[in-house]
């Protein structure tokens, strides 16, 4: 249902990683409340079911955020077709698991070119437009930029990078009146973590969290909280709530999980786990050419 009183009603939200998981849930509640959504990723198919599914106007683009000159490309026909973006979501996000010392190197590279250096062209490629509108930029960021956790490294890394980024960038144009939030998330229901649920190696991890730190959240819930953020321009959201208070024991958590996982990760054979690869459709879709036309 529309939210009429929206201050997204006729603003422009370019959202990446929007054919699947929180970037489709949240393509669809910028949508519901009046936003001309612009979506960006690597999965056509998807991303035309999510286009001809919304109200109201929308285009996708067939481009990999890691792409400086295919994202400039795309920020220019955005502007063009839809209006100059007010909202940018860098929602776009690949993960994989296992110990690092037998991790191919490719694949640890890939996590951080998508969820770090794609976060920061996505940034590059529309601040000009944000510069215009005095707009919002909302980096998805997780409960792993607070505290990192074995047999994740590359994902751990580059989430803790994209919250530096986006703390850095804050400061930075914030005399330009452009607010950048940062959303902390924990266990979402995506394809992406279905799929890690499908290896030892990270079914274990999460099994053996607190209760409430294992819970794993609807994506519609998770999607319309971080719009609601988006709409009050929030400097943080966290979901659920309690993540929050992660950030008062912060610096307390590298020694404990470290004891914990000195304890835990022999009794749990951690020399049977494998590296699990990019997790989730979504994680291994790729280009197999250029960058497609706007649809």
């Amino acid at each position: 249902m529309a939210t009429t009183g929206s201050p997204l009603r006729g603003r422009t939200a370019v959202v990446t990683g929007a054919a699947r998981g929180v970037g489709e849930a949240m393509a669809r509640s910028l949508a519901d409340r009046g936003a001309r959504v612009a979506l960006l990723g690597l999965e056509e198919d998807r991303l035309a079911r999510v286009r001809d599914s919304l109200p109201g106007e929308s285009w996708y683009w067939m481009v990999d955020i890691s792409d400086d000159a295919g994202m400039a490309r795309a920020a220019a026909e955005v502007r063009e077709r839809l209006g100059v973006p007010s909202v940018v979501v860098a929602n776009a996000g690949v993960a994989e698991g296992g110990p690092f010392a037998e991790s191919d190197p490719a694949t640890w590279r890939r996590v951080v070119e998508v969820n770090l250096i794609g976060s920061a062209i996505t940034a590059r490629s529309f601040l000009p437009a944000l510069f215009d509108t005095q707009g919002y930029f909302l980096q998805i960021a997780s409960l792993a930029s607070i505290g990192a956790v074995p047999m994740m490294s590359a994902y751990c890394a580059s989430k803790a990078g994209v919250e530096s980024f986006a703390h850095s960038l804050r400061a930075e144009v914030a005399h330009r009146r452009v607010g950048v939030g940062i959303a902390y998330l924990n266990w979402t229901a995506t394809d992406m973590l279905r799929d890690g649920d499908e290896h030892a190696v990270l079914r274990e991890l999460r099994g053996h969290m607190p209760p409430p730190a294992r819970k794993v959240h609807p994506v519609e819930h998770v999607a319309d909280r971080l719009v609601s953020a988006v709409e009050r321009r929030r400097p943080s959201v966290y979901q659920p709530s309690w993540l929050r208070a992660t950030q008062l024991v912060r610096a307390a958590l590298p020694p404990v999980i470290t004891l914990l996982s000195r304890r835990e990760l022999p009794r749990l054979g951690v020399d049977r786990f494998e590296t699990t690869g990019l997790l989730g459709a979504g994680g291994r879709a790729g280009l197999t050419g250029t960058e497609r036309a706007p649809h």
